[in-house]
């Protein structure tokens, strides 16, 4: 997969003293043609911007690399983004292979070619489309992950049974405690079929003309909670797992799911230790501004993905009834 001499490894200050040299070793080891350079980022979703981004292309351009090097991302998800679209601009776009050390980089961001950088006013409005050489991912990175990392990433597994797995749902909802416990034939159970699942509508659906953004389900309310209160106060699958709550509430209302779905998904979530309701600083106009800036508007109305018949189904649309979004936010806020 690296088909050039160069090669530059994009991390950051928490993964570099854990694995940088394992990479380097394993790109040089038995080929000595290769040579490895790397830049070192900070560690945070805040810092997944363009002042960052910059960064990696002072590196590439001061160590002259050229366009048959190739660029790895040996991080989560943050770094996975913030690479790959560096790989995208460089010389007008340069190979990248992504090592994926987070569960959520694994089963989510690392697969499927989304890559930007966030904005003040919205997440990853800036990015392209770039798919990368190759995902490698070694189950072993999770031994060092915090816990809260661990049950972030877990949000998107969850998101893969309740949009169109309804048989990996039933699965996790009997493997939640191994799962949390970091059992090894567990985790990579559920890394493999998210992977399966992601690639299966990635492959229909590249650019994110309707299917694609079925995996955003419960993005739009949570990224609203990150732009809000400020990118990195909560992890991404934080304000996911709330956001799906808020989206699962709003099917419910408008009478499209029944009632023991919604208890399902409640009672997952909080077995893998991740909140069901908002920060209590958000208010329904913080939620409405960021939402009105959001990827999935067309034409000034706002689209949604929301679960629709039995579990494991759900659409993605516009048409739905204003007052039952008015209503899940008054539910879910404060003010």
């Amino acid at each position: 997969h690296v088909h050039g001499k160069r090669v530059l490894v994009v991390t950051n200050s928490t993964v570099a003293p854990l694995y940088l040299d394992k990479v380097v070793e394993a790109l040089t080891k038995g080929n000595p043609d290769v040579s490895v350079e790397s830049v070192i980022l900070p560690d945070g979703e805040k810092y997944k911007d363009m002042d960052t981004l910059v960064k990696v292309f002072d590196k590439a351009i001061e160590s002259r690399l050229d366009r048959r090097c190739t660029f790895v991302a040996l991080g989560g998800g943050v770094i996975g983004d913030l690479c790959g679209y560096a790989a995208a601009s460089f010389l007008r776009g340069v190979n990248f292979i992504q090592i994926p050390t987070t569960v959520m980089a694994q089963v989510d961001s690392s697969v499927g070619g989304k890559t930007g950088v966030n904005h003040r006013l919205g997440k990853n409005l800036i990015g392209a489309f770039y798919q990368p050489q190759c995902v490698l991912i070694d189950t072993d990175t999770l031994n060092t992950l915090p816990d809260r990392e661990l049950g972030s990433g877990l949000a998107e597994v969850i998101k893969y049974g309740l949009i169109r797995d309804a048989e990996f749902f039933e699965w996790q909802e009997k493997n939640m405690e191994a799962l949390m416990a970091r059992d090894p034939s567990a985790l990579t159970y559920a890394i493999k079929r998210s992977c399966e699942n992601k690639a299966e509508v990635v492959s229909l659906d590249e650019k994110e003309g309707g299917l694609r953004a079925t995996l955003n389900l419960g993005h739009t309310f949570g990224h609203a909670i990150e732009t809000s209160f400020g990118y990195g106060q909560w992890l991404h699958g934080e304000a996911v797992a709330v956001g799906m709550v808020m989206a699962v509430d709003m099917s419910h209302r408008l009478g499209w799911i029944d009632d023991s779905i919604v208890k399902r998904v409640h009672n997952i979530l909080q077995r893998a230790k991740l909140p069901t309701s908002p920060p209590e600083m958000m208010t329904a106009e913080m939620f409405k501004s960021v939402m009105a800036v959001d990827k999935k508007v067309a034409d000034g109305l706002l689209r949604l993905i929301l679960l629709k018949g039995p579990l494991g189904n759900c659409v993605f649309t516009g048409d739905y009834d204003r007052k039952a979004l008015d209503e899940t936010l008054r539910a879910f806020v404060k003010s």
